[in-house]
């Protein structure tokens, strides 16, 4: 027999959130306080979105990251993502509040031109379009390509943005420009191995904004 739980509807995410925060020791072998409180925000809210505790493990940190994506956010810098799926999730009512802006290009006709003339992915082609739109932090959730356009356009110094979330899903080099992503001396959140996808990405960032909004990390 089914039991269900009895929680009303505004309370399903704390309720979700104290779950996991519960069986956390358990599933993981690691207590939460291990990571500190602003990092096991943000893994705490990826478990969420996936039901999966591994990326506890597979998630991997820059020691700058956190800071670096809250101060993204505070200082009104955009945020730039490869799937409009991605975009759709996230939180822009706390990013307009410091002043900052969603941007996805996947869909611009000028991207699909360069795409086309150029032997490009579209998100290869979005991402160039980007590096002028003031990009605090760009999150790669499905597309490999971008990620690593991402990082090309970074080492030619073309783009700057504060912090790099690199999580795409996949078994064509995902994994592999995931780990060229967490050798980089600037500041990245990476899922290692070939788990991720879009809502890891919306999750990471959904977590930097409400710890922008909640004062999280002043230093």
């Amino acid at each position: 027999m089914v039991t269900l739980q009895q929680v009303k509807p505004l309370q399903i995410e704390a309720e979700s959130f104290r779950i996991i925060e519960q069986e956390f020791s358990e599933q993981t072998g690691h207590r939460p306080e291990e990571y500190g409180p602003d990092r096991f925000k943000v893994i705490q809210r990826v478990i969420h979105a996936t039901g999966d505790f591994s990326f506890a493990a597979n998630l991997s940190f820059h020691d700058r990251a956190i800071h670096a994506g809250l101060t993204a956010i505070r200082t009104g810098r955009n945020i730039l993502i490869d799937v409009n799926m991605g975009a759709a999730g996230i939180s822009r009512s706390i990013l307009h509040t410091f002043g900052g802006e969603v941007i996805c290009r996947i869909g611009d006709k000028e991207a699909a031109r360069i795409a086309k003339t150029r032997g490009l992915t579209r998100s290869e082609a979005a991402f160039e379009l980007a590096v002028g739109d003031n990009i605090g932090i760009v999150a790669i959730g499905n597309a490999p390509t971008a990620l690593l356009a991402a990082m090309r356009l970074i080492e030619e110094g073309k783009f700057n943005p504060d912090l790099v979330i690199g999580v795409p899903v996949g078994f064509v080099n995902a994994q592999e420009s995931k780990e060229i992503l967490s050798m980089k001396d600037y500041p990245f959140i990476a899922a290692l191995g070939r788990k991720g996808g879009t809502p890891v990405a919306v999750a990471i960032i959904n977590a930097l904004l409400r710890l922008a909004e909640a004062g999280g990390l002043i230093a």
